[in-house]
């Protein structure tokens, strides 16, 4: 049951991560809302995992290196997106 809520919110998070993704990155990226947040979903599920397996998910308080982590993969995956799509029409 915990993965399944786990992706529920990291698909969530992904509304927030994505968006914060592309501020992070330089440059122009040339991929719709859709796929930022979508890719701000997958980075941060992503991010959740490794956090898990780092175990710095249980600390007291907000976990901020966990979401420092989403934030990084998040980035990774908005980028890897954008760099598959820049070739594309955008849609």
């Amino acid at each position: 049951m915990y993965w399944v809520w786990m992706i529920i919110v990291s698909l969530i998070a992904g509304v927030i991560f994505g968006p914060l993704a592309r501020l992070v990155l330089p440059g122009k990226q040339n991929i719709s809302l859709g796929w930022t947040i979508l890719g701000g979903g997958i980075g941060a599920f992503i991010g959740g995992l490794i956090a898990y397996f780092l175990d710095v998910k249980d600390t007291d308080g907000p976990d901020w290196i966990q979401y420092l982590i989403q934030i990084v993969c998040a980035a990774v995956v908005v980028a890897v997106i954008s760099a598959r799509n820049s070739g594309k029409a955008r849609v």
